[in-house]
Formats: structure tokens, sequence, C-alpha cells
């Protein structure tokens, strides 16, 4: 008799484990797309787009690493009341800090009044606010009424600039934030914010909330 036992056939899983191997891989497969997108849709880092836009007079266009919402600092309205930057929120807000004694906040002031007019009836403010000292609030106000369509919004205790992160390295500085309030990019320094260039960059903050614009959907609140 031999010894040697009769070698056994190896064993192979059946057509069930077969697909439901197959389905727990695109299963697999399905999760992280729908994870890839979801990070997309809610991941505040839209800005890498807005890099390419960093040309021309938006050269100085810087995009934060890590987005945040605009800080909570107290301004005031043109009638006086305090309002925060999140108070615009489902707004475009282009934010610029100026003043009476900053020759490039002097000289830039037309181009963000054209800025404002040219995005007339659409979810965009811009919204200049002066860290003038109260001495000089009389003469800021002239000044920008001379500006159309812009109003006067004040940050007396000069606290928004310290309160943005990373701080504004010095006058003018323009920061923009999305609708939901999270800073998309900033310049520091004058610009020609009444140009092409700018406005590329307000274009593809708005998104899609933009085009719905242009196609005729009312903008919130209206």
């Amino acid at each position: 008799m031999s010894d040697q036992s009769e070698a056994k056939p190896e064993a192979k899983p059946g057509p069930n484990l077969f697909g439901w191997t197959l389905w727990g891989v695109a299963a697999l497969g399905v999760a992280a797309v729908v994870y890839i997108i979801g990070q997309a849709s809610t991941n505040p880092d839209t800005n890498r787009g807005l890099r390419a836009f960093a040309k021309g007079e938006m050269a100085a266009l810087q995009t934060p690493a890590d987005p945040r919402p605009a800080p909570v600092t107290t301004i005031y309205d043109p009638e006086g009341q305090p309002l925060r930057l999140g108070d615009f929120r489902g707004e475009v807000v282009v934010l610029n800090l100026w003043a009476t004694w900053c020759p490039p906040c002097v000289a830039e002031m037309p181009t963000l009044a054209a800025l404002a007019a040219h995005y007339e009836g659409q979810p965009v403010r811009v919204l200049a606010v002066s860290i003038d000292r109260a001495a000089d609030v009389d003469k800021a106000r002239a000044f920008i009424a001379q500006h159309a369509p812009l109003a006067y919004y004040s940050d007396p205790n000069m606290k928004l600039a310290f309160d943005l992160t990373p701080p504004a390295p010095g006058m003018p500085t323009t920061v923009i934030y999305g609708a939901d309030g999270i800073e998309r990019a900033r310049l520091a320094g004058g610009a020609d914010w009444g140009g092409a260039d700018a406005k590329a960059v307000v274009d593809h903050v708005l998104g899609v909330q933009g085009a719905n614009v242009k196609n005729g959907t009312p903008r919130p609140g209206s």
C-alpha cells in the first residue's frame, strides 16, 4: 500500500463569493468617489483656482493656505449702527481697508467704486471701511461721498486690520470673502479694481451663484 495520500483539489470560491467580492470592491470605489466629491464641495480651499488670476493688476493677489471666516470685529455702517462682516453672508464681499492719510488708498478708490457699480444688482458687496481717526471722520465721509455707489463704513478703533488672520500689513488691504463668509483671497497695496483682472477674480468667487444671477435668477432677499 502507498503511504502517499491522495492530493485534494484546491478549493475555488464559488460564483456567489466572486459576486460579493466584486460588489464589495465596486462599493468601496463608489464610496471613495463620493467622499472625494463631498470633500471637494465642502472644503473651503476652493482658492487654488484663484491663483491663476494672480496676474496683471492682481499680480500681488494671495490665497490663504488655511481659509478662515471673517473676524467678528464690530464696524459701523453709514448711519453709525454696529455690524459685522458676517451680516453680509450670502454676498461676495470685497473688503477694502483704507484711510484718507493713505495716498494709495485715495488713488484706488475710484476703481473700487467702478467695481461696485459693475456688480450692482448682483450679490457682491464692495465694502470700503475707513480706519480714519475721529478727527478725520468728516473728511473721510466727504471723500467717500465722491465715489458712489460706495458708502461710508468705519472702524474707528482700528481693530479689523489686526483681527484678520494674518493681520493686514498696511493700507490699503483688500480681502475677498465668498458668500459663505470664508476668505478667498487678499491683496496688500493699491490696485486697479475696476479693470478686467479684478472682475475675473470676483467672477471666479461668485462661481455658480454668479452664473445664476446672469441667467436671471433673483438674488437672495430680492
